[in-house]
C-alpha cells in the first residue's frame, strides 16, 4: 500500500543547545587584561560589544556556539550549505535511510510571478486561480515523485539510486552549528531589513530559517544582538 504523503509549506528550526553568553565575548576580547574581573563589570558590557562590532573585531565573538535542528526541504538546504566557515552540519542521508513522505508547497500567500530583470527585480503574487493550479500541480508532482521512489525500492533498488528522483522539495533534516559571528553573517545575508547597511534579497524560505534563528539568537546574546542591529546588521 503506498505511503501518505504530507505536504507543509513551513520549515521548523528547533533550538537544542548553545555555549557562551555576551560576558563571554567580552571576556575573550579583554584576555590580555583581567578578563574575568573586568568583563563582570556589567554596565560596560553594552560598549564594549558595540565597540566590537562598530570596528569589526569579530573573533571575540566566534568563542560561542548555537546549536539547531533543522527540517525543510532540500533546496533550502543547499542554500544553508552555501555558509561555510563557523557552520558544522550532519544531515539524514537518503544513502543509509529511507526519507520521509513530506513534501513542501508553496502556502497560497506566497509571491510567485518576477517581475524585472536579475539583480533588479521583485517577486509578487499570482492571481488566484493561478496560485490553486500550482499549488496543485506541484501536489500531484510530489505523489508522482514519491510513488516512484517507493517502486524502485519495493524493486530492490539501492536506496541512493532510488532517491535520484524525489525532487528537491522533500524534506530532510540536518544538525547545525554556528558561532555568533557567523549567525550574523547568516541573519544578514537571509533576511531582508530597512536597517541593512547592505540589502538582501533572499528566497523566503531560507529567510523563514533565518526568522527562527534571529529570535533565539536575540534571546541568547541580547548585547550582541542589539550591537548587531544598531550597527547595520553587518557581521563583524
Amino acid at each position: 500500500m503506498p505511503t501518505e504523503v504530507t505536504f507543509r509549506s513551513d520549515v521548523t528550526v528547533e533550538y537544542r543547545d548553545h555555549m557562551g553568553s555576551d560576558e563571554r565575548i567580552v571576556e575573550a576580547m579583554l584576555v590580555s587584561t583581567d578578563a574575568a574581573a573586568a568583563a563582570a563589570d556589567l554596565a560596560k558590557q553594552p560598549g564594549r560589544i558595540n565597540f566590537l562590532m562598530r570596528d569589526r573585531h569579530g573573533s571575540p565573538f566566534e568563542h560561542t556556539a548555537l546549536q539547531f535542528v533543522v527540517e525543510a526541504p532540500i533546496f533550502v538546504f543547499r542554500e544553508w550549505h552555501r555558509h561555510r566557515i563557523g557552520f558544522s552540519y550532519n544531515e539524514m542521508s537518503g544513502r543509509y535511510s529511507i526519507l520521509p513522505a513530506t513534501y513542501y508547497v508553496i502556502g497560497y500567500d506566497r509571491n510567485t510571478i518576477q517581475v524585472g530583470k536579475p539583480g533588479a527585480y521583485s517577486f509578487e503574487p499570482g492571481d488566484p486561480e493561478l496560485q490553486e493550479w500550482l499549488i496543485g500541480d506541484m501536489k500531484e508532482e510530489s505523489l508522482e515523485n514519491y510513488a516512484r521512489y517507493e517502486r524502485r525500492l519495493e524493486k530492490g533498488i539501492a536506496r541512493e539510486v532510488a532517491r535520484m528522483g524525489l525532487g528537491v522539495n522533500i524534506f530532510t533534516k540536518m544538525y547545525v552549528t554556528l558561532n555568533a559571528r557567523s549567525c550574523m553573517s547568516f541573519l544578514s545575508l537571509r533576511t531582508k531589513r530597512e536597517n541593512s547597511t547592505f540589502p538582501s534579497f533572499p528566497q523566503r524560505e531560507i529567510e523563514m530559517c533565518a526568522e527562527i534563528v534571529e529570535d533565539h539568537f536575540a534571546r541568547i546574546f541580547p548585547l550582541t544582538y542589539k550591537a548587531f542591529e544598531a550597527n547595520g546588521r553587518v557581521s563583524p
